[in-house]
This record gives structure tokens, C-alpha cells and sequence, in this order.
């Protein structure tokens, strides 16, 4: 049996939601908001020789197996966080693009499946 990689699923999965999350921020965040987190991403993305640009995903992939629900819910507010630790909102459910928002009772951009 061969063991199929998913680096370059992952890669071009990165690469086509950091473009469509770039054309948004640049097309309908307020102009504080775009010029701060385009700021941030450039800031990122000239730190990495491999870049044109921005930077919006670790370059790095660690993979773990989330075997429990407990496990699952500690990552998952660990991503919640991520926009409040970068400074782009104060609480996670204020970030747009995030899950968080289903999570605090509050209509998200997706229908989400909640972790119980």
C-alpha cells in the first residue's frame, strides 16, 4: 500500500483560501481593519524569502491526531483565539471569518457542525 502524502493538498489548500481571504479583506474590511491586517501579512510575508507578498498561514505543518472531543475542543479554541492573540478583534467571536461566531449563539458566514 502507498502512503499518499497530503502536503500538496494542504499546500494548494492554503494557497487558494489565502487568496480568496486576501480579496476580501482588500474588497469589504473597513480601511483601519484592511490596512492593519495587510500591514501584518506583509510585515510576515518579507520575513519569508519564499514570498512575493504576504504571508497568511505558518509555513510549517504539524499534523497530531485530535482523538477526543476534549482534545478537539482545546485546539479549536486555540484557533478561536488566534485573531485576539494578533490583535485583529478583542473577543474571538468578533473575528468575521471565524467558527467562533456559531460557537457564541451568533450567525456565522457558514453553517457550522458544533463539537459537543
Amino acid at each position: 500500500m502507498v502512503k499518499a502524502s497530503l502536503a500538496p493538498y494542504l499546500r494548494d489548500l492554503k494557497q487558494h483560501m489565502a487568496k480568496k481571504i486576501l480579496r476580501t479583506i482588500k474588497t469589504n474590511a473597513q480601511a483601519s481593519r484592511r490596512a492593519r491586517m495587510l500591514w501584518i501579512f506583509e510585515r510576515a510575508g518579507q520575513r519569508n524569502a519564499h514570498n512575493t507578498k504576504y504571508q497568511f498561514w505558518q509555513q510549517n505543518n504539524h499534523p497530531s491526531k485530535l482523538h477526543s472531543n476534549d482534545l478537539r475542543r482545546q485546539r479549536l479554541a486555540y484557533l478561536h483565539r488566534n485573531p485576539v492573540a494578533a490583535g485583529f478583534v478583542d473577543a474571538p467571536e468578533d473575528f468575521l471569518y471565524s467558527s467562533a461566531h456559531n460557537y457564541a449563539d451568533r450567525p456565522g458566514l457558514l453553517e457550522v457542525l458544533l463539537i459537543e
